[in-house]
């Protein structure tokens, strides 16, 4: 694992035979994560509400559902981990009150747990996966858009808690709005990639929502980086490209390179509620760990398509 954006290429503090606990680690981030994890022959243990075996894959599967308190103790006691990356819960952005409770016990409650044991048992560096749905602390007049956006924000202030209160070594990293292969397929990028491979005309908001998009193998790296990188104890960073494109934007490059002939439907859907637009600042988090995402968005959305597209067809096939 080296880390990327620096000019020579850098070592990640991570080591050979340091043991990690990856929540969330089957999930679109959590795969990524773990497979740069297990390059530098660090030992994993993942996490999952269902039975995993091991596998080619050589990560150490254990069965626990982090709403339960005294099963999130019980796993941290037995794995004993030397840092923690949190990316298990819920993620919908939706603002809709069907979602209020789970999201409270899948993002906040998971979160609470995860801490408290990780203050009672080693201390381990704690990696919590903020969101950019979060308001922005420098302002007064802003509040969370969706139940998401509020777990999430009071996840990370219960992670400063800890952090201040009780001396447990956490680090934020906010991502902006991560894409690339394997995302799930409600998801912007991938259900626009689907429905023009069928030929059919996308139906979606105005599009007119700016966001800062970054490559997922970008915020794999930055990921690591936050969790093994020392000298970060309380801090967040923010891992996003810096750069802030609408989502009419990236589906118009999504048309050019799938099917030109084909014309989205715009307005379709209702826009979400807005907590402003703002772009990652990349420059503390270049300062801090010495991270910036490379791949281009152009590259990035071609690598996406090329992705589904071997997908799809292998799907055709079976």
């Amino acid at each position: 694992m080296t880390r990327r954006g620096t000019g020579d290429a850098q070592p990640a503090a991570f080591h050979a035979g340091d043991r990690v606990l990856v929540t969330g680690a089957s999930g679109f981030l959590g795969r990524h994560v773990c497979s740069r994890l297990l390059a530098a022959a660090v030992e994993v243990h993942a996490v999952s509400r269902v039975p995993r075996t091991d596998g080619a894959e050589r990560v150490h599967w254990h069965q626990a559902e982090l709403e339960d308190e005294e099963a999130t103790r019980r796993l941290v006691a037995e794995v004993k981990p030397g840092a923690v990356v949190h990316l298990g819960g819920l993620v919908n952005g939706a603002p809709e009150l069907r979602f209020v409770i789970p999201t409270f016990r899948s993002l906040l409650a998971s979160t609470v747990h995860l801490l408290t044991a990780a203050a009672e048992t080693g201390r381990p560096r704690v990696l919590l996966v903020g969101s950019l749905e979060e308001p922005r602390a420098e302002s007064t007049e802003t509040w969370p858009t969706s139940p998401y956006g509020a777990a999430k924000w009071a996840a990370s202030e219960y992670g400063r808690m800890f952090n201040k209160v009780f001396g447990l070594p956490v680090v934020i990293a906010r991502t902006h709005m991560t894409y690339g292969p394997g995302q799930p397929a409600w998801k912007v990028i991938p259900y626009t990639i689907h429905s023009l491979l069928r030929g059919d005309r996308p139906r979606l908001s105005s599009g007119r929502r700016a966001l800062d998009w970054v490559y997922v193998d970008d915020v794999a790296d930055g990921l690591v980086l936050a969790a093994s990188t020392p000298g970060l104890d309380g801090a967040t960073v923010e891992l996003g490209s810096g750069t802030l494109t609408s989502i009419r934007e990236i589906v118009t490059k999504l048309v050019a390179l799938v099917a030109p002939s084909v014309e989205p439907l715009f307005e379709a859907l209702p826009d979400r509620p807005r907590d402003g637009e703002r772009a990652a600042d990349i420059a503390l988090t270049r300062n801090l760990m010495g991270w910036t995402a490379t791949t281009p968005l152009d590259e990035g959305l071609a690598r996406t398509v090329d992705w589904y597209r071997t997908l799809a067809a292998a799907e055709v096939q079976a």
